[in-house]
Formats: C-alpha cells, sequence, structure tokens
C-alpha cells in the first residue's frame, strides 16, 4: 500500500523546508547573541557581572541551541523528503551537501555542552568556531536555497 498525494500537496510541500529553514537561521543568529551574551557574563566583574546573570543568557541560550538541533535535523529530513516526493529522487549537489554537512556540525556541536558544563574550555571554543562555520554555511545555504525555491516557482 502506498501513500498517494495531490500534486498540490506534493507542491507545497516543497515550502515547509525553506521557510522553516528561514525561520532557523534567524534564530540562529539570536542563539549567537545570546552565547556571545554568555561570554561576556562569564568575563564580567562586580555590578557589571551581576546585573548580566539577571539576564540569564546561560539558559536562553542553552534552550536555543536545543531547539535548533531538533528543528534543523527534523528540517533537514523534511527538506530532503519532501525533495523525494516531489520529484522521485534526491538532487546530489552542494545544497544536499552542505546541509548534511550542517547537521552533523550541529549535533556535533551540541554534543560538547556536557563537557562546557564541566568548564573544559576546550569544548567551549569548538563549539564557538564550530557554531561560526555552522552559522556562514547556514547563510550560504539560504541564499542557495533561493535559486532552488525560484525554480519551484517557475515550474509551477
Amino acid at each position: 500500500m502506498s501513500l498517494e498525494l495531490s500534486s498540490s500537496v506534493k507542491y507545497w510541500l516543497n515550502f515547509f523546508h525553506p521557510i522553516l529553514m528561514w525561520a532557523l537561521l534567524l534564530l540562529s543568529l539570536y542563539g549567537a547573541y545570546l552565547g556571545l551574551q554568555v561570554q561576556r557574563t562569564r568575563n564580567a566583574q562586580g555590578e557589571e557581572k551581576k546585573e548580566l546573570i539577571k539576564g540569564k543568557y546561560n539558559v536562553k541560550h542553552y534552550q536555543i541551541g536545543s531547539i535548533l538541533l531538533a528543528f534543523m535535523v527534523t528540517g533537514a529530513i523534511g527538506g530532503m523528503a519532501a525533495t523525494y516526493i516531489h520529484d522521485g529522487k534526491l538532487f546530489f549537489g552542494p545544497h544536499l551537501l552542505v546541509g548534511l554537512g550542517m547537521t552533523s556540525l550541529i549535533a556535533f556541536s551540541a554534543s560538547l555542552a556536557p563537557f562546557m558544563q564541566k568548564g573544559a574550555n576546550w569544548a567551549r571554543m569548538t563549539h564557538i568556531l564550530l557554531n561560526f562555520v555552522l552559522l556562514g554555511l547556514f547563510t550560504w545555504q539560504a541564499i542557495t536555497g533561493l535559486g532552488i525555491v525560484q525554480k519551484l516557482l517557475t515550474q509551477g
């Protein structure tokens, strides 16, 4: 038994992935801001530190990171599924490969959290480096993804 979707549903499924990913890119920028605030808090002294602690940036950063991990992995799988449903195949190219790489990077970055919580500076530096690379790749993906969306729109 196979699931048959109408051509209209197949078409509109293609737009769920790019909309989700653009929202996650914006959320990633917010997560980066929170991470910078965590660093500021860690390095602050006296009254400035007390004031920054009130912002609970560490908790917010951890929560946003968890949301990003869950939805980026789900979005990557969903994007591949929507492409397969629409076209009957995946298109092997830079967008797919970078997306798979990003999925690995975010998982690796998140896996460093227990080490960072124990104060491991190597984990913190690796986390920051991975996330800057991830943010750069994410921006590139968003831009190249617009070309894919444009193709879908012209195909109708």
